[in-house]
């Protein structure tokens, strides 16, 4: 019989190998897929940057495509299991050749330990804890992303003044395909993961979506480099309001395998 304590039942080995399994166990930081979030407020900034600084933080095989950045200060007002919390991820257009094509992320930032694990754990994304933030202030939409007592990215946007189709968020690149690198050693230090992988948002809704010029500002800070993507030109801000849930995504490459070949 399985033995039980505190409305909790002791796992099994089968139980530890199942898909979605975390520690502590009694306590689990990492969700299993899939998850909601509900009401989801972001604010999405384009700009154009230097093609050449993409390519630098690219690893291959990935190949970056055109010359623009995107960073997303996303409010989530309501998620399973990570509560309410805030989130910034800062992208470029990439491809794996022969394979999906989206947003390859550098750099990601969040005020929620659980989001952090998460997204190291699972999807290989270079999550760091931070204090990101997204504000109404009178007729401005303000998103700021705080590492160190230092406002690394301070980004812009009117209020709510023109209504646009949600395509607009894909007219440089796929942002719902987010391309990642995966690197997870054992503990004897020895490569346990080397991979490229990618994840596309399932059940997206978008309950309104408003388009306008924006500001980009990007401060540097040695722990949160995204100074590394120059702002060269503000391109368009949006400001979108949605439902989404993640899924399990997909092994596009795997670095260990083709070196073992």
């Amino acid at each position: 019989m399985a033995e039980q304590r505190h409305g909790l039942t002791r796992p099994t080995i089968d139980d530890i190998l199942k898909s979605g399994f975390s520690t502590p166990w009694d306590a689990p930081t990492v969700p299993p897929f899939p998850f909601r979030f509900r009401n989801a407020e972001i604010l999405t900034l384009f700009y154009r940057t230097d093609a050449d600084a993409m390519r630098f933080l690219l690893p291959p095989p990935l190949e970056a495509q055109g010359d623009v950045a995107a960073i997303h200060i996303y409010r989530m007002n309501d998620t399973d299991w990570l509560g309410p919390y805030f989130e910034s991820n800062v992208m470029f257009g990439a491809r794996m050749p022969g394979g999906p094509q989206g947003g390859y992320s550098p750099y990601l930032f969040l005020g929620s330990d659980a989001g952090v694990s998460h997204g190291r754990e699972v999807h290989g994304q270079p999550k760091k804890f931070a204090q990101p933030k997204l504000e109404f202030r009178g007729d401005l939409i303000v998103g700021t992303v705080s590492r160190n007592g230092i406002d690394v990215i301070t980004g812009t946007m009117a209020y709510k003044q023109l209504a646009a189709d949600p395509a607009v968020l894909r007219r440089h690149f796929d942002v719902s395909v987010n391309l990642n690198l995966k690197v997870i050693d054992h503990i004897d230090g020895r490569p346990a993961i080397r991979q490229i992988t990618s994840r596309k948002l399932a059940d997206v809704t978008v309950h309104e979506c408003w388009e306008g010029p924006c500001t980009v500002e990007l401060r540097p800070n040695a722990q949160a480099p995204v100074y590394r993507l120059p702002v060269l030109e503000a391109l368009t801000g949006c400001f979108w309001r949605a439902d989404f849930t993640l899924v399990p995504g997909e092994i596009v490459h795997d670095y260990l395998m083709d070196t073992a070949r």
